[in-house]
């Protein structure tokens, strides 16, 4: 019981472990990495900054319910119940994905410039945790970020089906804060690739702009819609075994 209660606090307000199903944000996290979230801070204010690495809520129409009905018994059912609502089970339920923070509130986001590179806040960026051979976007855009939104996008961008994707969507591609889960501190397994998730120079030394409640935008030639896997499975991280028995990789 003891230690149910400390794995119910931690999912909640401390630590959750993620598994990464996709490769929307290879190289930096890999299919099939646990990724350590920190889900304290947003509890004391504080909110995402660019370049962060973030698990957010799906803010509508990003992800399919691909869930089938389920063949398992009232006993069995149950025990995953209680079993998932303290962290020890992934969740068949939660609609969660993790994306990089491009622009917070009043950055003017803007593909591209003569060399490629994303402007922020009309300043060249440069991405090296880009995927090798991804340019920085193929889709044209322009975005000013409402404030309490943010515009996000994955570093594997020619797979990522990120904020560029969903400007027709309410919010025209950006999310809300509010939906944050937390930020993607660290690379907890596999060993050989246990690391810190650092944020980049280039995005967190733009200079801040004033935000307000409008977004323009001005979008040409937006192709298919990549696949996005309907989740990022959580699952509590109380001890490296548990993570290792009860994490499963995603598709």
């Amino acid at each position: 019981m003891v230690a149910l209660i400390v794995a119910l606090v931690m999912k909640t307000f401390l630590v959750q472990v993620f598994v990464i199903p996709s490769g929307s944000m290879e190289q930096t996290i890999l299919i099939g990495d646990r990724v350590l979230v920190d889900k304290l801070t947003p509890w004391f204010g504080a909110e995402p900054e660019r370049g962060e690495v973030v698990v957010f809520k799906d803010p509508g129409g990003w992800l399919e319910n691909q869930h089938g009905a389920s063949t398992d018994g009232v006993l069995l059912r149950g025990a995953k119940q209680v079993l998932t609502f303290v962290g020890l089970l992934p969740s068949d339920n939660e609609q969660d994905l993790i994306k990089r923070v491009i622009g917070v509130g009043g950055d003017t986001v803007e593909c591209c410039d003569e060399q490629g590179r994303i402007l922020l806040n009309g300043k060249p960026l440069e991405e090296p945790y880009l995927a090798p051979g991804n340019p920085p976007s193929r889709q044209p855009f322009k975005v000013k970020v409402p404030a309490g939104r943010l515009w996000v996008m994955g570093d594997h961008r020619d797979v990522s089906a990120d904020s560029r994707f969903h400007m027709g969507n309410p919010g025209q591609g950006t999310i809300p804060v509010s939906g944050v889960l937390g930020r993607a501190f660290m690379i907890a397994w596999p060993v050989g690739r246990v690391h810190q998730l650092d944020v980049p120079v280039s995005l967190s030394s733009v200079a801040r702009a004033a935000p307000d409640p409008g977004t323009a935008r001005n979008v040409v030639g937006v192709g298919p819609i990549p696949e996005e896997p309907p989740l990022v499975m959580g699952v509590l991280g109380i001890l490296p075994l548990v993570g290792r028995r009860v994490g499963r990789p995603g598709r």
